[in-house]
C-alpha cells in the first residue's frame, strides 16, 4: 500500500486496503500508513519494510543509502530483503499499469477469507 500511496494509484489502495481489512487489518493502522514515520503502531520490523519499499518507489530521487541497507539487513536475511525488493517491484509495475490504462478505484471486490485464517 505504501507505493501505492506515493505512486497515487487509488485502484490499487481501493484493492490492498480492502484485502488487508479481510485479512484482519486495522483501519488505525492503514489509516496511518502515509504517516508510519510518526505512528507508534508498526514494529522495527515493519518501518524496515516500509523504508526500504519507500526508498526503491523513489530510486530515482537518489540511490539506497547505506544505513538504510543496514537497516533493513538487520531485520530481515538477504533471502527476504530479495523478497522485499521484488514485491516493490512488482506493486510498482502494477501501480503504472493501473494508473495508464485507468483502473476504476472502488469496483474491486475481495476474496472471501476463510475463518481462522
Amino acid at each position: 500500500m505504501r507505493a501505492s500511496q506515493i505512486n497515487g494509484c487509488a485502484y490499487c489502495l481501493d484493492m490492498h486496503s480492502k484485502d488487508a481489512r479481510a485479512h484482519g487489518e486495522t483501519e488505525q493502522r492503514l489509516y496511518g500508513l502515509d504517516a508510519w514515520r510518526e505512528a507508534p503502531y508498526y514494529t522495527e520490523r515493519e518501518r524496515a519494510a516500509l523504508e526500504w519499499v519507500e526508498s526503491l518507489t523513489q530510486i530515482t530521487q537518489g540511490h539506497v543509502p547505506d544505513d538504510l541497507y543496514e537497516r533493513a539487513r538487520r531485520q530481515f536475511s538477504e533471502r527476504e530483503l530479495v523478497e522485499l525488493s521484488m514485491i516493490a517491484v512488482a506493486i510498482n509495475g502494477w501501480n503504472r499499469l493501473a494508473i495508464a490504462f485507468r483502473s476504476e478505484a472502488g469496483t474491486y471486490q475481495p476474496q472471501q477469507v476463510p475463518r481462522g485464517s
